[in-house]
């Protein structure tokens, strides 16, 4: 056994209960379901055991350079990622441009908004790092058969030598996830039987052998490779009499072609395609009339509604900061009746009466609905269920797993977070999830608003921002201020606690202390 493959199956025995220092107090929550140990990390990282390069290309002498330069010059699984997030950067210039014509945009301090370098893409003193390991098979609603899936996170990073011929290193605003299915369908144990999705999740739990979870001789990655997802910071906006201070950021997915062994450019995930939909008379009735039939708005409530490729963009660009509502800057905004029509952009998708209708139709059913219960909630869900709606959604800075900065200096201080609220606060019904597999049980694979966990993680997250405590997001109509919204009505804050307006929004808040 390699030198690699032994670090990472000592480090695979560590994915379900080792607790490092940096991240002792959000490691219960990510408990068989993240590797957030930035000296785990740093060692699979360092050791070639997880670089993207190695995966993508294990008979690569361990010898050679790995920088991105090279990833995307020498390995041809990566060849269509640079040219197509050229082509977004350059339309994004362009809508820039004509929507604020007098200011000046650029690479630098001295533009009035400053743009991502993507020469960082190509430079031989960037690298891309691991910055985590997030297991996801509470996704395998959409892919039975995979288990769902496991994510590698990659930050994009920088290394500087010092005059002292030391180097430094700084992370720069990307990540890159390399997904990939939980279990191929001809993947075995040692015996050769083939491995079950309880088996994995039992590993992930910390029960059984942990060689075969990844990087195993017992099956190829090749046929593990899923797609790659990439968000990108790019670009930073200071506050100007034109508009508030803005970052954007720029989410793409490449999905994997096994015939061609390549990357290619793909729609990403419920991320509906609202300037075509608005523009064509035809797709925003048949967008309609699919999203509300009572199975789909089942669906869509749940949270595991897979809406069709004919709908959704290639591309997103999420705008942060959002508020808590966030609506006018979202891909449905012109979708909801009320939402402020724009110019040129016909009627919208979806009247109050058509929602409320579609209700009537669930219900009469038979179906129990546990969050779109109204218009608002259905709005939200319209929202969240989006990969942009999301990103924006208790986020850090347009990221929701930016990992653990092991490169820094003091990479064990306590103070470094390596998630967003809303990525801790779903942890919780994740092992559920993964622990009812394990089990051989069916999974609830429903999930709340993106910005409000599920109560079954109630217990354990009772009193904290991530459920009801100090900075949880709450309804305004639990403190009095009005009729709580059918949709909202368990959105309420702990004792000593109660929900205060905290931006434009006229319907959430967040929980802060009760003032005389």
């Amino acid at each position: 056994m390699s030198r690699a493959l032994r670090i990472l199956v000592a480090a695979a025995a560590l994915f379900g209960g080792a607790v490092s220092i940096s991240a002792a107090e959000t490691a219960p929550l990510t408990r068989g379901t993240a590797i957030t140990d930035p000296d785990l990390l740093r060692e699979l990282d360092q050791h070639d055991a997880l670089t993207i390069s190695r995966l993508l290309w294990p008979e690569r002498n361990a010898s050679f350079p790995l920088t991105t330069d090279l990833m995307f010059s020498w390995l041809p699984q990566l060849k269509e990622i640079p040219p197509a997030i050229d082509a977004e950067l350059d339309r994004y210039v362009a809508r820039q441009k004509a929507a604020y014509p007098t200011e000046t945009i650029g690479v630098g301090e001295g533009f009035d908004v400053q743009l991502f370098d993507r020469a960082n893409l190509k430079s031989r003193d960037t690298r891309i790092v691991l910055a985590g390991i997030v297991n996801r098979m509470d996704r395998a609603y959409v892919s039975e058969e995979s288990c769902g899936e496991i994510r590698l996170v990659y930050r994009l990073a920088r290394f500087e030598t010092k005059p002292d011929g030391g180097r430094t290193a700084t992370r720069l605003p990307m990540t890159l996830n390399l997904v990939m299915k939980a279990r191929d369908a001809r993947q075995t144990d040692g015996s050769g039987k083939p491995i079950t999705c309880a088996e994995v999740a039992r590993r992930w739990l910390g029960n059984g052998d942990w060689q075969g979870l990844i990087g195993s001789s017992f099956y190829p990655f090749d046929a593990m490779l899923d797609r790659i997802e990439t968000n990108i910071q790019i670009s930073v906006a200071p506050r100007s009499a034109l508009h508030d201070f803005r970052s954007d950021y720029l989410l793409k997915v490449f999905k994997y072609d096994a015939a061609s062994k390549t990357f290619e450019e793909s729609t990403l995930e419920n991320q509906i395609d609202r300037d075509r939909i608005l523009a064509d008379n035809d797709l925003r009735r048949d967008f309609r009339d699919w999203l509300l039939a009572p199975d789909h708005l089942r669906d869509f409530d749940r949270g595991t509604i897979l809406i069709p490729e004919k709908f959704l963009a290639k591309a997103a660009i999420v705008p942060t900061p959002a508020g808590l509502d966030a609506s006018s800057l979202q891909p449905e905004f012109g979708m909801m009746q009320g939402e402020g029509k724009e110019e040129g952009k016909g009627e919208p998708v979806f009247t109050d009466n058509d929602v409320v209708g579609a209700l009537k139709q669930a219900a009469a059913r038979g179906f129990d609905m546990q969050n779109v219960r109204s218009v608002a909630g259905f709005q939200r869900r319209l929202n969240d269920v989006t990969c942009a709606g999301c990103h924006q959604t208790r986020g850090i800075g347009g990221f929701h797993f930016p990992g653990v900065d092991w490169l820094a200096d003091k990479p064990s201080n306590a103070a470094i977070v390596p998630a967003s609220p809303h990525f801790l606060g779903d942890q919780v019904r994740r092992r559920d999830i993964l622990t009812a597999i394990a089990a051989g049980r069916r999974p609830d694979f429903s999930r709340g608003f993106a910005g409000r966990p599920q109560t079954r993680g109630s217990n354990e997250l009772a009193g904290t921002e991530y459920q009801d405590g100090w900075g949880a997001h709450c309804s305004l109509g639990n403190a009095g201020s009005g009729s709580v919204d059918r949709s909202f009505t368990s959105w309420s804050c702990a004792k000593d606690l109660t929900c205060q307006a905290a931006s434009a929004s006229h319907r959430i808040g967040m929980c802060f202390i009760k003032t005389r």
